[in-house]
């Protein structure tokens, strides 16, 4: 008769997904100086693959994505952070990607939390895991996070966990990871191509019941790593409200948006 920690063991493993072939993709613009670094801290072995989305770079960041044996998906012109996002899930999902990571390719987020998060998908408890640059305080505004990204990054977060009824550390990391499951059933090609496009990801993920987990990850902001500017930022908190007052309109049955609508199936 087995034991019953040789019963926990086994009901644990059997409920591991097995991912087969994960992939990271990175949405990069004008990356040239940090690229290389970025790749580098990726945990040897732990995806199948890199996808890169060039959106129109003016740099050498094609080149250099191609000596690093990327495979590169490139714009013609510039269309916007969410757009590139877009080429890139919608290139890994063709590829088999049963699990897909975004890295920033900037340097800003620790790329070394990929195997972690890939470890939380893959336990079954979590299906969109976002990287935490808010372990503490002290810690946000140690790595320079600017103290005006800090203080909107709190607010915004508050009223997101308050109307989505999740309980995350920080709901605009740009490290993210997503089961296949995910990708394939929002339609993220109707969300923003601009940078709500990540929030907008969130609230459909928490409306169509997916699980959503964190995990802290190490941050650092430098010259070099992207960042938008206070006008911006102050654009894209308004636009994140829009949509929260969305997702809450949708629910109570009052309107109907497309970016809640379930995604057709993908060929």
């Amino acid at each position: 008769m087995a034991t019953p920690l040789a019963s926990v063991m086994t009901a644990t493993a059997s409920a591991r997904r097995r991912f087969l072939k994960p992939v990271v993709v990175m949405p990069a613009y004008n990356a040239e100086q940090t690229l290389e670094a970025t790749v580098r801290d990726i945990p040897p072995g732990s995806v199948d693959s890199i996808i890169l989305g060039d959106d129109a770079s003016r740099d050498r960041t094609v080149a250099i994505a191609e000596r690093l044996g990327l495979t590169v998906i490139r714009h013609p012109e510039t269309r916007g952070y969410g757009a590139n996002q877009k080429s890139c899930y919608a290139e890994a999902l063709r590829r088999g990607a049963d699990v897909v990571v975004m890295v920033h390719p900037d340097y800003q987020y620790d790329a070394f939390i990929v195997r972690p998060a890939l470890d939380l998908l893959a336990s079954g408890c979590c299906d969109m895991v976002l990287g935490n640059r808010i372990r503490s305080r002290k810690a946000a505004l140690a790595s320079r996070m600017p103290a005006y990204k800090y203080l909107s990054n709190r607010a915004l977060t508050l009223v997101e966990n308050s109307v989505l009824g999740q309980n995350l550390g920080d709901c605009h990391s740009g490290f993210r990871a997503y089961t296949r499951d995910v990708l394939e059933t929002i339609p993220y090609e109707r969300n923003s191509n601009d940078f709500v496009f990540d929030t907008q990801m969130i609230a459909q993920a928490a409306y169509f019941g997916f699980q959503i987990g964190d995990l802290p990850v190490p941050c650092r902001y430098f010259s070099e790593a992207s960042s938008i500017n206070l006008w911006r930022s102050t654009l894209y908190g308004c636009a994140t409200m829009g949509v929260m007052a969305q997702y809450i309109l949708q629910k109570a049955h009052l309107a109907r948006f497309g970016i809640f609508e379930r995604a057709a199936p993908r060929a």
